[in-house]
Formats: structure tokens, sequence, C-alpha cells
């Protein structure tokens, strides 16, 4: 019989233990609320110390506070994820606050004005606005993260949607943004290989707030409406710990061999 090459460390390691990020430190964009805030306290469970950004401070000092019951240190920065130099800025006091930066999730994103359009119906302006939120937001972000994980590793999740895969009647414009950031994180991945990981996660219907504006679903009867017309497989909503869930798995050494990858969660849909 041949003997075992397992050492004793992997041997001490049990498959949960890969899951673990502690001793980590991530970066949230668009934290403050909704699928944001649940990544952030996700990775903050796992053992991960966290920035967090959005717009509006107040969101991120709640989030911030609850970072702090789960035992780990949180960063609150107001920041414009559509701003380079608001990036460089929050990457530059994550490092200064933590001593380092290894993980990066691209969360930002939505509907600016709420309201969904046909392609032949959109505005340029608001045609731009979807590109520089949904899009060119990831490539910042990614490009900023990437040149600081560059020599120490580390792990990109781009946040992308459903509605990146087939045809978006009334929703042209975020679908193709979605798109193009599958396509945004593919090669990306091929880039910074093999120190950065970079990778994806495509969450399908979960009525946050923004989901709700757009959908015209402010209440629980409009919402199971639409749930029946939309026929989820899996039968319910998505909620944003289902997303959170995603992200540490693609954060974690779980997901070591894991590159270049685009995971929906999306009920079946």
């Amino acid at each position: 019989m041949r003997p075992s090459t397992i050492n004793q460390a992997e041997l001490r390691m049990g498959i949960l233990d890969t899951f673990r990020l502690d001793g980590e430190v991530a970066v949230v964009t668009g934290a403050g609320k909704g699928i944001g805030r649940a990544i952030a306290l996700g990775l903050a469970e796992a053992g991960a110390d966290v920035a967090i950004a959005s717009r509006t401070q107040a969101d991120l000092d709640a989030v911030a506070k609850e970072i702090e019951v789960r035992g780990r240190r949180a960063l609150p920065l107001a920041t414009d994820a559509t701003s380079m130099e608001a990036l460089e800025a929050l990457a530059e006091k994550t490092v200064g606050q933590f001593g380092k930066l290894t993980i990066w999730v691209n969360n930002a994103g939505g509907i600016p004005d709420a309201t969904p359009r046909y392609l032949t119906r959109t505005p340029e302006e608001n045609f731009d606005a979807q590109i520089a939120l949904n899009l060119k937001a990831v490539w910042m972000g990614s490009t900023v993260a990437a040149r600081r994980m560059a020599n120490g590793g580390g792990a990109i999740v781009n946040i992308s949607s459903r509605s990146s895969f087939g045809p978006q009647v009334k929703n042209g414009p975020y679908g193709a943004a979605k798109a193009a950031v599958n396509s945004l994180t593919q090669t990306l991945a091929v880039e910074v290989a093999p120190g950065v990981r970079v990778n994806a996660v495509a969450p399908g219907p979960i009525p946050t707030e923004n989901f709700d504006d757009c959908m015209g679903t402010d209440t629980e009867e409009k919402r199971e409406n639409l749930r029946k017309m939309i026929r989820i497989p899996l039968g319910r909503y998505g909620k944003p710990e289902d997303i959170a869930a995603a992200v540490v798995y693609m954060a974690s050494p779980a997901a070591s061999w894991v590159t270049g990858q685009c995971l929906f969660v999306t009920g079946g849909l």
C-alpha cells in the first residue's frame, strides 16, 4: 500500500475550516443595505475584518456596529463607487487601517433611477448611468484591488445578475452591463492569475429596496403575485444571505482552485 502523502497540517484542517476567512481583510462596496450588508456580515462571521462603502454614512455606521458585534473590525467609509479617485482612497484607507487588502467585493450596482427601460427607449444619459454603476465601477474596483493584491494574493468577487443571461425585455441596459461584468470577470481572472482569483456571483430575484422600487412590488401581495408569475423552480425569492454564502465561498480557501467563473444563485431560474 502506498503511504499517504497528506501532511499533518492537512489532517488538522477539515473541509469546513477551508471556508474560514480568519486574518483576511475585505472591502465591500454598496454595503449599506440589502445584499451588500449581508455580504459584509457574512465575511465578518467567517472571520474577516471588513471595510464597507456606500454613499450614505449613516447606513454604513449601522452595519459597522453589526460587524463589531460579531467580533471583527469594521471601517465604514462613504464612497462613490463610480469614482476612481474615491475607490483609490477606499483601498488606501483600508490598507492603512488594517495593514493589507485580500478580498474585494464589487457589489454596488442597480438601476440608478429605479426605472427599467427598453433599449430603444433609453435616453443616452440613462444608459451611461447604468454602464457607469454596473460595469465601469466593477472595472475600476477590480483594477484598484488587483494592484494592491499583486504581491500577497487575494480574491475579487463581482456581483453580476441573472439578468446577464438571455434577453431582458424592458431591462436591456442593466442586462447588457451585467453580461459585460461576466466577460470582464473571465478576462481579468486570466490577467491576474495565479496570485489573484476573480469570480462573479449572479443573484436571481431578491426583494431588496431597489428591486421593489424597480418592480413596483411595495407590498407582500404584489411580491407574491410577481413570484407566481416568475415561477421560480425552488418556490421562493432569494434572500441576501443566499448571496452572502456564495461570496464567502468564492473568497475563501474552499474556492482556491476556482477562478474566472460566475455562480448563478437564482433559485433555478
